[in-house]
């Protein structure tokens, strides 16, 4: 038991270590001894858990991905179920930044890994899409392209607060450096949406 104890946290902290370099680095960039030094455990731990770099990788989005993609929504309210689903996001895109940054890193490059790990964006994009239906077919949403409206709220959900290297940018002289909490991100992220799909509240 004890061995199956200290196995599991020698994984954790290999994970946890691979997600911040791979997030800072890409995974190309970043080699298994760097993945060791930065855990704190030797080279040879990475091969006896995982089998390598590549397995690494995978079991990152396995053991991070968030169940609540696995949702199934009624879509008897369209409205709550978009608002649920954008806070759900936005508060896994807040909590896990490095493996958001890993995931766009991947899309943006197609790489070869793409394939085992683009069912977190698919995920995204068939609830998104079925909410998108049900409320335009209640009167709920407006809007002319769905393949359009679901790429524009999957990149406001994924790129929202991820680019803190335009804050400096954004930020008037008079503001002052505020750090936001995360509720008034996902409030502001919710508002946006809801307002962009000109929302009509019964």
């Amino acid at each position: 038991m004890k061995n199956d104890i200290q196995g599991k946290d020698v994984k954790l902290k290999i994970l946890n270590a691979a997600k911040t370099l791979f997030a800072q680095k890409g995974y190309e960039g970043t080699t298994v001894r760097q993945i060791c030094d930065e855990a704190g455990v030797a080279l040879a731990l990475v091969s006896y858990h995982f089998g390598g770099k590549e397995n690494v990788f995978y079991a990152l989005f396995e053991t991070y991905a968030p169940s609540f993609l696995q949702k199934a929504y009624d879509l008897a309210d369209p409205v709550a179920d978009l608002q649920s689903l954008i806070r759900e996001f936005a508060r896994f895109r807040l909590a896990e930044p490095e493996l958001i940054n890993l995931l766009q890193q991947e899309v943006m490059m197609q790489s070869p890994r793409l394939e085992k790990v683009q069912h977190i964006v698919y995920a995204l994009w068939l609830q998104l899409r079925a909410i998108l239906e049900a409320g335009k077919r209640q009167g709920r949403f407006e809007y002319e392209s769905l393949r359009h409206t679901v790429h524009f709220v999957v990149g406001t959900l994924i790129f929202t607060r991820n680019s803190p290297f335009l804050d400096p940018v954004l930020q008037s002289k008079e503001d002052l450096p505020v750090k936001e909490e995360q509720e008034d991100v996902i409030r502001y992220t919710i508002s946006y949406i809801l307002n962009g799909l000109k929302c009509n509240t019964p």
